[in-house]
């Protein structure tokens, strides 16, 4: 039975560059919804989709805050929605910013502001973890010069990143203390800036807890899936994920997310510590993960979840979902493939084809894939040169 809850509700997604928008305008589509993207550039994955009812074209750069702010407050002004979803860090933090500029009318998918920079401060994040007893990577939360990091007691080696950037960017690994000295004094680095923790090796399982919080706190659904390969090769992006079940992130990120008092989608990023086979938290994203396509066709709706948070009274809960399930980034695996020692190792085999779909392509939406391969590659090329820093 159709479901017409929410036939003609205007939504506005933003970015348009973002590839986890392309699931997201499907399933918009398929409960008559009208759609409309905001892009930077026409070569963003959802610019060439057939996906959108609607395209708009603003500036959107994370390097001028400023003037991607007046893009979508100026396009508020002239157009009004019933709900607008953003889709990466960068988005969410200007509607939690602006939320009180936007019509009181109009549904925003993001958290509070002081939620929000809770979530995104990677120390502040390893504190309450560390002080609720939920496993994660033993961290200096007091450390604001070289000198605290020296007489601390934790051994080298260490690992240091950014507070608040997402994944691997900024990442450094260093071995030695007069090498980690060198570094901080060479790049002028602010200790302050800066989560300082056990160095845990390089994992064969990284995992995400993906949760959607309703209003009223509690959570409807905890998807995790499995990095089984990811680009570059000492630590970045997923390139095959798959969908998997295990109790322990379930308990850990379920409890970690109500500390933190997250409300919609959120991911928990953990690390399998190879020296135990312990789970540890890295991070938190509290915004919706590049994998959603993943969710979507293991089971769990989650742009039913978002409209009916917004809309209705009641939001489904998904308590399973298919298992086993796997999503490639085709362009991306195969950079992993050529790098890799393990290209003929790694499980599941590279040449799998078993209960895989392609992250971007569609038969009845196939340029996605190709804008991605164009344009996609030269945000990865940018991003590389930072990643490759982290050794394992």
């Amino acid at each position: 039975m159709k479901d017409n809850r929410f036939t003609n509700k205007r939504i506005l997604i933003f970015e348009g560059g973002a590839r986890q928008s392309l699931p997201f305008l499907r399933a918009f589509r398929k409960f008559g919804c009208k759609v409309t993207v905001l892009c930077k550039s026409k070569m963003d994955v959802a610019s060439v989709s057939r996906l959108p009812h609607h395209k708009i074209y603003g500036f959107f750069d994370e390097t001028d805050l400023e003037k991607s702010e007046e893009t979508l407050l100026n396009l508020l002004a002239k157009q009004t929605f019933d709900l607008i979803l953003p889709m990466s860090d960068f988005a969410a933090w200007i509607l939690a910013k602006n939320r009180e500029k936007i019509n009181p009318q109009t549904a925003v998918v993001c958290n509070d502001m002081d939620v929000f920079e809770r979530s995104i401060d990677k120390l502040n994040v390893m504190d309450v973890c560390m002080q609720n007893q939920i496993p994660c990577p033993v961290t200096l939360l007091y450390a604001k010069t070289v000198e605290d990091v020296l007489n601390s007691d934790l051994p080298f080696p260490i690992l240091i990143k950014p507070r608040e950037k997402s994944g691997a960017r900024g990442l450094r690994v260093f071995y030695e203390k007069e090498e980690f000295v060198s570094y901080v004094a060479e790049k002028k680095i602010q200790i302050a800036d800066y989560v300082v923790q056990e160095y845990v090796p390089m994992a064969k399982r990284c995992y995400s807890a993906n949760l959607f919080i309703d209003k009223n706190g509690e959570i409807k659904s905890n998807f995790i899936y499995q990095s089984a390969r990811w680009y570059p090769i000492h630590g970045g992006t997923g390139t095959l994920n798959i969908s998997v079940s295990n109790p322990d992130i379930i308990k850990f990120s379920n409890r970690l997310v109500k500390l933190m008092g997250l409300r919609g989608c959120c991911g928990v990023d953990f690390i399998e510590d190879p020296r135990d086979g312990s789970l540890k938290v890295l991070e938190i994203n509290p915004r919706i993960l590049a994998c959603a396509k993943l969710e979507f066709i293991s089971g769990v709706n989650l742009a039913k979840q978002i409209l009916e948070n917004a809309f209705c009274d009641e939001v489904t809960e998904y308590q399973t979902y298919k298992t086993g399930i796997r999503v490639r980034v085709s362009q991306i695996d195969i950079l992993w493939f050529f790098k890799s020692p393990d290209r003929f190792k790694t499980k599941p085999c590279f040449f799998s084809i078993l209960h895989t779909r392609d992250q971007l392509f569609a038969f009845d939406d196939p340029l996605p894939w190709f804008a991605f391969l164009i344009s996609g590659m030269k945000k990865y090329k940018k991003e590389i040169g930072s990643k490759e820093e982290f050794r394992s």
